[in-house]
């Protein structure tokens, strides 16, 4: 008997631990145990000094080879997967890029979970490098909500006092990138990281259709972000 699973982009650890439990195969808490251990001898392209394998277990649809699995055996099929798809891309353009390959996995988790239209990945991307390059802090939603273990939604936004609380995850107060990825970036992210747009834009907010408003100067941002959240409060009004 072949068990499947499969592992959505952008999902955390503690997601697919969750979702593991939830299936049956085994508690979260020996999963993230088995994450916590770094196989570098299999996979010794792994960046050394790893904490734990958020963003290097490949987001996909997979076939189980019987219906009694391990951690382990699940992290090494996912890690392989990464191997096969993600890896040549980054060594393929290395040569383009100032990222190592931890940064890559970094940024472009973060562009995972930010970009939500297709369209908009290589330009998020584009935002995310320009902010790096003038030393500006990349002031990530997502990243927030990772160092908290929150998620936010349109009725319940991160809050000042959220996005003021401490964590190495911060980037809103903590300049450069998250110590570790945030989730596991699918290939499109992976490449839109490598060659990302260029742009003047500094700044994006979402809107609420999966879309997001670019702007040059944090005036126009603001008032971007303003003009947005009137739209918001406006609409919810009407709604009986």
């Amino acid at each position: 008997m072949q068990l499947s699973f499969t592992i959505p982009e952008g999902w955390s650890l503690q997601q697919m631990a969750t979702y593991f439990e939830s299936l049956g195969y085994f508690k979260a808490q020996d999963f993230l145990a088995a994450a916590s251990q770094i196989p570098d001898d299999q996979f010794p392209w792994l960046p050394s000094n790893l904490p734990h394998l958020e963003g290097y277990l490949y987001p996909d649809t997979y076939q189980l080879p019987s219906d009694r699995v391990t951690p382990q055996q699940i992290i090494n099929q996912m890690l392989k997967q990464f191997e096969q798809v993600a890896l040549p891309v980054y060594q393929q353009g290395q040569q383009q890029t100032q990222l190592s390959l931890h940064e890559w996995v970094t940024l472009a988790s973060i562009v995972e979970k930010e970009a939500v239209v297709a369209e908009e990945r290589p330009l998020i991307a584009g935002v995310f490098t320009a902010r790096l390059r003038r030393g500006m802090k990349l002031e990530s939603d997502p990243t927030v909500e990772y160092g908290l273990g929150f998620r936010q939604t349109a009725d319940q936004p991160l809050t000042y006092a959220q996005v003021g609380t401490p964590s190495p995850y911060n980037t809103y107060l903590n300049p450069g990138l998250p110590p570790t990825p945030i989730g596991s970036p699918r290939v499109d992210s992976l490449k839109a990281t490598l060659n990302p747009e260029q742009t003047d834009y500094l700044f994006f907010v979402a809107r609420y259709d999966g879309t997001h408003l670019f702007s040059k100067t944090l005036e126009a941002h603001e008032a971007a972000r303003d003009a947005i959240r009137n739209q918001r409060e406006a609409q919810q009004i009407q709604q009986p």
